[in-house]
């Protein structure tokens, strides 16, 4: 389809949903992915994951046969870590244990001065629940990783996502959560400064398949070129919710970088 892009020096990608589904890479996705490098376009990927370490999602994205680099990667995981070292966090954790292991450093030893949410369905529990809203209660900060209400686990199956566990907190305890993966602003000029192009938001791309946690906050105010994809958490008429007109909308992000390099 017909896109209203501007010259294009550089593209922030989803990684689930938009490159695979689980195990499965969406069509041509590791084609793609070269074609669009080849162009010269500066690459990075930016990801809500938190199921697991950065590590083990690098290892994983590797054995899926995409090119890339560990730094390449932007994920709200490593952005939570940033946040607890920054406040001096004991923070207690409500993430699986793939991903605990990126915090191995960190004190968290109780009194807790933060309580971390991520996507954790083993500790969606009400024990674990009714820990965190008791940590709340006695002071601690509520940081929500993001909070999706669902994600794509397999293809053609949408699960719950961590945002309905975080909403809960926040109405259990008065408490408002910080917010540090997208669509955080702050979030997305992590990777544009890594680019070099933080001074010129409107030359950068971001391709997903969430109208919202993908393409809205963050990617709408900077003013970021907005595509979505028809995979993953894709559902009928998702474009209508978002924040306003995207630049463009594509069955695959195979099909987005036919588009977005034609002509390079």
């Amino acid at each position: 389809m017909e896109t209203s892009r501007k010259a294009l020096k550089g593209v922030l990608l989803d990684l689930s949903g938009t490159l695979h589904i689980a195990d499965k890479v969406t069509p041509n996705a590791v084609a793609a992915l070269r074609k669009l490098r080849d162009t010269g376009i500066r690459v990075r990927f930016v990801t809500n994951s938190t199921k697991t370490s950065d590590e083990r999602l690098y290892s994983k994205l590797v054995g899926l046969g995409f090119a890339l680099d560990r730094s390449e990667i932007f994920s709200s995981l490593s952005a939570a870590k940033r946040l607890v070292l920054e406040k001096g966090y004991r923070p207690l954790l409500l993430l699986e244990d793939a991903a605990l292991e990126q915090f191995g450093d960190i004190d968290q030893t109780p009194p807790h001065t933060a309580v971390v949410v991520g996507l954790a369905p083993s500790r969606f529990d009400y024990a674990h629940m009714n820990r965190a809203f008791r940590a709340l209660q006695d002071g601690a900060d509520l940081v929500g990783i993001h909070r999706a209400k669902y994600y794509a686990q397999s293809e053609g199956q949408l699960s719950m996502g961590p945002g309905g566990f975080v909403a809960a907190l926040e109405y259990a305890t008065d408490k408002r959560a910080v917010l540090v993966g997208k669509p955080a602003t702050e979030f997305y000029q992590l990777a544009l400064a890594d680019m070099g192009l933080l001074e010129s938001p409107e030359s950068v791309a971001m391709i997903g398949d969430d109208v919202l946690a993908d393409l809205g906050g963050g990617a709408h105010d900077l003013r970021l070129q907005r595509y979505l994809v028809r995979t993953g958490k894709y559902r009928a008429n998702d474009e209508a919710k978002a924040l306003a007109p995207l630049d463009g909308t594509f069955d695959t992000f195979s099909d987005a970088v036919d588009a977005l390099t034609s002509g390079r």
